[in-house]
């Protein structure tokens, strides 16, 4: 798989470390979305429990309309309480899930469109919960940002005090 480089598109291919398989161990992984993104969270689930993953389907169980905000809320209490080690919220665009999992200082959720800005929410900014929006990507593309964020390593070093401010703001 390849993207441009972290220098632009015009910079040398920048390859993404994806083990494609499912990641460096098994995880217990939250899914949640809303009833635009009910296809895509299926899909999703099924690889992920495909690839060894503990899956905790959060809901929605049919394509009945639901607010994102309650399955977001949702998704970040089973990330910030521990009942899982990562979160995947989908909704139509992502951006309001993804608003939603922010609201708790414990959760940092990167919504992503691509592998390689799923890997850099892991590898920067030690991303819990990946978001994506089912009406701006598809199955293969999801997946292959799935696996992306779930090989990625948080690096530390300079990011690691970044990071610690984006749980205890001082606003």
């Amino acid at each position: 798989m390849w993207c441009p480089s972290a220098d632009g598109i015009m910079g040398a291919p920048y390859r993404i470390p994806v083990n494609l398989q499912s990641g460096p161990q098994p995880l217990r992984i939250a899914i949640a979305s809303d009833h635009a993104a009910f296809t895509l969270k299926d899909a999703l689930s099924a690889a992920l429990a495909e690839w060894g993953h503990d899956v905790v389907d959060l809901g929605p169980y049919d394509e009945e309309r639901v607010d994102y905000p309650d399955f977001g809320y949702k998704l970040a209490g089973a990330v910030a309480g521990g009942a899982v080690e990562r979160g995947v919220a989908l909704c139509g665009s992502g951006i309001g899930i993804s608003i939603a999992v922010n609201r708790e200082p414990a959760c940092r959720c990167a919504l992503v469109s691509d592998p390689y800005s799923a890997t850099l929410a892991r590898e920067h900014n030690d991303a819990n919960v990946i978001a994506m929006g089912a009406r701006l990507i598809g199955i293969d593309q999801a997946k292959a940002c799935l696996q992306a964020f779930l090989a990625g390593e948080f690096a530390g070093g300079r990011h690691g005090p970044r990071v610690a401010k984006l749980s205890n703001p001082t606003l």
